[in-house]
């Protein structure tokens, strides 16, 4: 075969290689997860920026894992298996008398159930903090305890 027969079916096949390689990484295992970061009015964001620093470095004997792309916003613990997200708007459950809640340690967090796992948002707070947890937490509120002392002391009561 010539050399310029085989060079020219190199270059028709580069194309493909170069598709596939790219959608290879993509699908990466030590991809880190990634989340929406939101978009609070700038009061709210020093508030969360406060929060941030204080937040643990394990949760629930998970070590912290921020998600991409990386914000004072978001924070993560155990890959992805615990989300929180500070600046969140205001969830539409809120308007539901109905709406389920928990208490931890002097936090309230409205509950949402999901087929992925639990999320809570903190209620009468200058800000919403959104916390996703995976399904085995489905039944331990052992993270919001956890995180009840770092939001309780940045995030104040809406009066």
């Amino acid at each position: 075969m010539s050399r310029r027969r085989l060079s020219g079916r190199l270059l028709r096949c580069l194309p493909a290689v170069v598709v596939l390689s790219a959608a290879a990484g993509c699908f990466s295992a030590d991809a880190t997860p990634s989340v929406a970061v939101p978009s609070p009015p700038a009061d709210e964001a020093t508030l969360c920026h406060a929060l941030h620093k204080a937040l643990p470095k394990t949760l629930a004997d998970l070590n912290r894992d921020d998600p991409e792309p990386r914000s004072e916003l978001t924070a993560g613990w155990g890959d992805a298996a615990i989300v929180l997200r500070c600046g969140v708007p205001r969830p539409a459950g809120m308007n539901d008398p109905q709406a389920q809640a928990v208490e931890a340690n002097g936090v309230n967090w409205m509950l949402e159930e999901r087929d992925s796992g639990p999320r809570f948002t903190t209620t009468y707070r200058k800000t919403y903090v959104e916390v996703t947890m995976d399904t085995r937490f489905a039944h331990d509120s052992t993270p919001l305890a956890q995180l009840a002392e770092a939001v309780g002391r940045t995030i104040p009561l809406r009066l």
